[in-house]
């Protein structure tokens, strides 16, 4: 009777476990976070709304329900922080009808590269599909917004984990005094760079560790191997400067998430004293 027992309870324990990936894998959630910084007006606060690692995973028939998450956000900038598309996809459909659902509403969506883009065959055909569905490629570049009547500085580095960023060219001619941001798929551009002129860094890459144990966190996260210290949220790089690490929207290598429910966010900044 005692062996049926602890059977019972393995099999309860293994079944828990079980529906709770499955529901972080294939369910997302909307991630809430904010900044403040002193370069706006104390009146000012505008929203970003981050897509990361999406990985060609597609939500809702014809991934209906990922759009109408972001359009009803109503964010004053959408960035895409690479790795959109998976290095092995071989149909870049499902991405291409995602941004014309954003973008035929009116959003205006930035993007940079990630590695599994910077991997891919054919990287260039999804660019130029990005680029004809008026999605601003921001790859090495910069570009300034006006948000609320005040000017802000949207910089852009090509994937670094696979050397392809140029941070020079990246923030080249950019005013320091207004707010800055940077989209930058790995979060390892940390360590390469120092004193890089951000207010805020928005990166993706690790995934969150994809799959995180109770007591523990994440067990691996790219360039980072086992334990990462950088895998998701909010680290203070600088006097009001930050990285924010989103865990993204979908899965590699092992298509699932555990204690790690797949995620865009947004991010409000608003001015400080």
């Amino acid at each position: 009777m005692k062996k049926w027992s602890i059977f019972l309870v393995f099999i309860l324990v293994i079944l828990l476990i079980s529906i709770k990936a499955y529901l972080d894998t294939t369910e997302f959630k909307v991630n809430r976070v904010q900044f403040h910084s002193d370069k706006l007006p104390e009146n000012v606060e505008f929203t970003v709304l981050q897509i990361s690692d999406l990985h060609n995973k597609v939500f809702g028939h014809d991934n209906q329900e990922l759009i109408e998450t972001v359009n009803q956000s109503n964010a004053d900038i959408v960035v895409m922080t690479g790795d959109i598309i998976d290095r092995k996809t071989d149909d870049f459909q499902d991405v291409f009808t995602l941004v014309e659902g954003i973008t035929d509403s009116g959003q205006d969506v930035f993007f940079v590269t990630g590695n599994h883009e910077q991997d891919h065959d054919n990287m260039e055909e999804f660019l130029d599909g990005l680029r004809e569905r008026n999605v601003t490629v921001l790859d090495n570049r910069n570009t300034q917004v006006r948000v609320e009547g005040v000017t802000v500085n949207l910089a852009g580095v090509a994937d670094s984990s696979t050397d392809h960023e140029d941070i020079e060219r990246a923030f080249a001619g950019l005013q320091p005094e207004s707010y800055t941001i940077l989209l930058s798929h790995s979060p390892g551009i940390m360590g390469k760079y120092r004193n890089i002129p951000a207010d805020l860094i928005l990166s993706g890459h690790t995934h969150g560790g994809q799959v995180r144990l109770p007591f523990i966190g994440p067990i691996v996260a790219p360039e980072q191997g086992l334990f990462p210290e950088f895998d998701q949220g909010v680290f203070e790089t600088g006097r009001n400067q930050y990285l924010y690490i989103d865990s993204g929207l979908g899965t590699s290598v092992a298509p699932i998430r555990f204690l790690n429910k797949s995620q865009l966010s947004l991010i409000t900044i608003t001015g400080s004293d």
